[in-house]
C-alpha cells in the first residue's frame, strides 16, 4: 500500500492517475479530504497515525509555504511509527530559502531505509497562471530577467515519482529538469506561436517582490538554478518533455 500525500495538486493528481491506470493499491491524502481520499493533517498527529496505517511507501510533497519543514517532518514521524520502509519526497532545486524548507525534510527521509529524493527545476505548469493575462491582452511580467531555466513538465515529475515508488530508486536524489534551457519571454514566445498572437513581457524589479521570494529569485538569477539534467531520461527511457509540448496542450490555438 502506497501513500500519496498532496494528492490534490499539479503533481499529486497525476502521480494519482498513473497509479490507477496500473491498478496499484494506494491511499490518498489530503489535509482538506474528497471523495475517497482521506484527511492528514500536519497539526493533528492522530489523523497522519490513521493515514499511514499499513502503508509500505510514502510519497511526500509538502506545501509550497513556510511550515513544510513542520508538515514533512510530522509525516515522517508518524510513517517512522508504522514501520513504513520507503519515502520519494518531492524537493526542489537547491537554491534560495525554498531549498531550505525542504532541507530538515530531506535529512528526516534519508534515516529510511529506502529514500529517493526528487529535486525538480521550475513547473512548466507555472506558466498556466499566464493564461487570464493573455486573455486580458496584458503582458506577461518576468521577475527572472535573462536567465534559463530547466522548465520541467509535471507529468515527468509525477512519472519519475512513480518509478520511485514501485521500483528500487533507493539512496539516489534526481535533480529533473526539461531538456532545454529557457527565460521568461522564451516561454511566452510558444504560446504566442500556439495562439497566433502577439505576446509580450515585463519586468518586474525584485524590490516589488515578497522578500522571501525575492531572496529565491536572486539566487536563481545568479545563476545557481541555470542546470539541465538527464534524469528523466535515465529513469524513464525516454526524453523529457520539452516545454513547448506542455505548452501546447495548455494553451490550445483558437
Amino acid at each position: 500500500m502506497l501513500l500519496i500525500t498532496g494528492a490534490t495538486g499539479t503533481t499529486g493528481r497525476e502521480v494519482v492517475r498513473l497509479l490507477t491506470d496500473r491498478g496499484v493499491a494506494f491511499r490518498a491524502m489530503s489535509r482538506t479530504p474528497t471523495g475517497d481520499q482521506v484527511r492528514g493533517d500536519h497539526a493533528d498527529p492522530a489523523s497522519l497515525d490513521r493515514a499511514v496505517d499499513g502503508v509500505d511507501a510514502v510519497f511526500l510533497l509538502g506545501p509550497g509555504t513556510a511550515d513544510l519543514p513542520a508538515y514533512d517532518l510530522a509525516v515522517l514521524d508518524a510513517a517512522k511509527r508504522a514501520g513504513v520502509a520507503k519515502v520519494v519526497k518531492l524537493s526542489a532545486i537547491p537554491v534560495g530559502p525554498v531549498a531550505g524548507w525542504h532541507r530538515p525534510g530531506e535529512e528526516a527521509a534519508r534515516a529510511f531505509p529506502a529514500w529517493t529524493l526528487l529535486r525538480p527545476s521550475l513547473f512548466a505548469s507555472n506558466s498556466a497562471q499566464w493564461a487570464p493575462l493573455i486573455a486580458a491582452g496584458e503582458p506577461i511580467p518576468n521577475p527572472m530577467g535573462d536567465t534559463r531555466l530547466g522548465v520541467v513538465d509535471p507529468r515527468d515529475l509525477a512519472e519519475v515519482a512513480v518509478r520511485a515508488l514501485l521500483d528500487d530508486h533507493g539512496g539516489r536524489t534526481y535533480a529533473l529538469t526539461g531538456p532545454e534551457l529557457l527565460n521568461v519571454p522564451e516561454q511566452v514566445a510558444v504560446p504566442a506561436d500556439v495562439l497566433g498572437r502577439e505576446l509580450s513581457t515585463v519586468d518586474v524589479p525584485l524590490e516589488s517582490l515578497p522578500p522571501e521570494y525575492a531572496e529565491g529569485v536572486r539566487a536563481v538569477r545568479e545563476g545557481d538554478g541555470s542546470l539541465l539534467s538527464d534524469a528523466v531520461a535515465q529513469v524513464l527511457g525516454r526524453p523529457a518533455r520539452s516545454y513547448a509540448t506542455w505548452a501546447r496542450e495548455c494553451f490550445p490555438s483558437p
